[in-house]
């Protein structure tokens, strides 16, 4: 199961990073979902990306697993920086930070 658990978590990547430099206008049935928040989209993703990271039980300790995950949505801000048609936000980060620990408050749960 942790080998499938690791799986997902590569591939999420790889599609979170493809999504997130790419313009959003590309992006099919993006407007699906206007009504949901920016900042609610960041933190389920993140959310999500946690907890299979969490699930996949790396050979690391699990805050610096979610501090690498932090890093990650990081540099997608950095890169947004210079994109031309996205943005740097602050609070995208924080609503990153919010998804990350939500997942790490489940999974301590579900392993308790």
């Amino acid at each position: 199961m942790k080998k499938l658990y690791r799986i997902i978590f590569f591939f999420s990547l790889l599609l979170i990073f493809y999504f997130s430099v790419v313009p959003a206008s590309s992006i099919p049935n993006i407007a699906a979902l206007s009504f949901v928040s920016d900042k609610i989209i960041h933190a389920l993703i993140f959310l999500y990306l946690s907890y299979v990271g969490l699930n996949s039980y790396f050979n690391l300790p699990k805050l610096l697993l979610l501090g690498l995950i932090f890093i990650f949505g990081l540099a997608i801000e950095i890169i947004h920086f210079y994109h031309p048609y996205r943005f740097f936000e602050v609070a995208d980060l924080i609503s990153n930070l919010s998804g990350i620990l939500l997942a790490l408050y489940i999974f301590n749960k579900k392993t308790n």
